[in-house]
């Protein structure tokens, strides 16, 4: 009974023993299938970091202000009789804008003109009788102080007249009509806005440490958010001679040819002033830098020895130190030799040494000037 017991238990524990290494070298062989398994080399596409001479550029923001630019107002008071435009037309210089009622100045410039005539014919008697000794000098000069004043007098009712016509004192585009004829004007009251804009003036502010690399006749190329696909080119006018106080800026001018007048008075607009001097920089599209808290990155493929001797494609993530940026594309300071192949997309699955191949079939955009797409 005891031998039996013992044999049972010895055959129980041989069983149990051999399923325990079954199992054992089961699980050997599928780690040791794992670790023979190899991820898929991940596509990426790529391009080669390439040398490139960038022009230095000064970025601002400022603001589109007019060529020329007034509130035309009244010199005198009186009620409207006439308005000889219309609201966001254009005039040429000496074009009437307003005329102003004027009866009672036409009355008075009738009655001094017939003073003035008067006081000629008395001065032309005073000379005659003067060259025949028959009157006094003194007599002569009464005569020709009261034909100067009246002379003086059709004069201002004149002037009077002349500012009751209220004409264009320059060629431009007029604002929005906010009088009505038979309306009363005071003196100095606003009639319109009128705006020369061709060409435009675009002011903008620097910081006192640009103030070297600036002269007037500089290129600056303006774009604004209303025209997003245009780019404007003007010259430097003018740089302002103080730099303003509280910002350490010195304000500069640009003007811009505006022969649509498409660019207004008032526009944000953003200002790269381009400097002559050209910096060499490797260029990279912009797609390929790789930002984060502990620095930017780029994935540089390489050459590779395999286990089974054969050359793969592998990725080292470099640290670089970027510079401008040119549209789409950005300028690498350093980390980075020239015609070396950078991922350009796809790095959100890659690590560094993973196995990549490459896929440029399409490739994100690189250009330096980009527009947006016209639908």
């Amino acid at each position: 009974m005891k031998k039996r017991v013992i044999l049972t238990t010895l055959v129980a524990l041989a069983v149990v023993g051999a399923i325990f290494g079954y199992k054992i070298l089961t699980l050997r062989k599928a780690a040791a299938a794992m670790a023979a398994m190899k991820p898929r080399p991940a596509a990426v596409t790529t391009a080669p970091a390439v040398q490139q001479n960038w022009r230095t550029l000064l970025s601002a923001v400022g603001s589109v202000e007019s060529y020329q630019g007034i509130t035309v107002r009244t010199e005198i008071e009186g009620r409207v009789l006439k308005i000889g435009f219309e609201s966001g037309t254009h005039v040429n210089e000496g074009d009437l804008l307003i005329e102003l009622e004027s009866s009672t100045e036409q009355a008075q410039l009738t009655s001094a003109e017939a003073g003035a005539k008067l006081a000629q014919a008395s001065l032309n008697r005073a000379r005659e009788l003067r060259s025949t000794n028959v009157s006094t000098a003194a007599e002569l000069d009464v005569a020709e102080a009261n034909h100067a004043q009246a002379i003086a007098a059709v004069d201002a009712i004149k002037a009077t007249l002349a500012k009751k016509r209220i004409v264009a004192p320059f060629a431009g585009r007029v604002g929005i009509r906010t009088i009505d004829v038979g309306e009363f004007l005071n003196k100095g009251e606003a009639v319109v806005t009128l705006e020369a804009v061709d060409p435009a003036y675009v002011d903008f502010a620097l910081p006192q440490q640009d103030i070297p690399q600036l002269r007037t006749g500089l290129t600056v190329r303006v774009s604004v958010d209303a025209f997003p696909d245009r780019t404007f080119e003007g010259k430097i006018e003018a740089i302002d001679p103080r730099v303003t106080e509280t910002t350490r800026n010195v304000r500069v001018r640009a003007i811009v040819p505006n022969s649509d007048e498409i660019l207004r008075p008032g526009l944000f607009a953003r200002v790269a002033v381009e400097l002559p001097a050209e910096t060499p920089v490797l260029e990279l599209p912009a797609t390929a830098i790789v930002y984060s808290p502990y620095g930017n990155s780029v994935y540089v493929v390489v050459e590779k020895a395999g286990d089974n001797g054969a050359t793969q494609l592998v990725v080292e993530q470099r640290f670089v130190t970027t510079g401008t940026k040119r549209g789409d594309l950005v300028s690498i300071v350093n980390g980075l030799k020239p015609g070396e192949q950078v991922v350009t997309s796809g790095q959100m699955k890659l690590r560094n040494g993973a196995a990549v191949v490459i896929n440029n079939s399409v490739v994100p955009a690189s250009n330096p000037a980009p527009t947006p797409a016209q639908s």
